[in-house]
């Protein structure tokens, strides 16, 4: 995809201490979390809710970028500055960063809803949601294979 590179978009940045993005979304995500004294975690329990498995290896587990980095390239990040996709790949204030199976994630790769979804399908409704908040919070667009695929995903959440 042209211009795009994963560079364009600073992420796992410090944000407190030694803490990194990586390391503040696996204490946020984990249970009995422990870290060593450069903020890595050594050990806990983290729940994947794309696939159901649970992990008490941190090397087991992937922090996913919900709407991929490359999917918001082409979705309009292109035109953002640095600054602004860094926030992007950072951001802790909504549903765009979680932990999951590392190679449930890798699998993902940079796929849209039109061509990946998570095998738990109890799970859709709600990531069907985080996608669409994520990309309206940060105004990137929808094509109309997505917006489809996520119409899908919304049919299977409960009144």
């Amino acid at each position: 995809m042209s211009g795009y590179s994963r560079e364009a978009f600073p992420h796992w940045i410090t944000i407190s201490g030694s803490c990194n993005t990586r390391e503040t979304v696996l204490r946020r995500d984990g249970s009995g979390v422990q870290v060593d004294g450069a903020c890595a975690a050594t050990s806990g329990s983290w729940y994947s809710p794309y696939d159901g498995a649970t992990w008490s290896n941190p090397a087991d587990v992937d922090i996913d970028h919900v709407v991929p980095l490359a999917e918001a390239w082409r979705s309009g990040a292109s035109s953002w500055t640095t600054a602004r996709r860094q926030s992007f790949a950072n951001d802790l204030s909504g549903p765009q960063l979680i932990a999951v199976t590392d190679n449930v994630n890798q699998a993902k790769g940079d796929q849209d809803p039109s061509t990946w979804k998570p095998s738990r399908t109890a799970y859709r409704c709600t990531y069907a949601k985080m996608w669409i908040r994520t990309k309206f919070t940060w105004n990137l667009k929808l094509q109309s294979a997505e917006k489809s695929a996520l119409q899908s995903m919304l049919s299977t959440c409960s009144s």
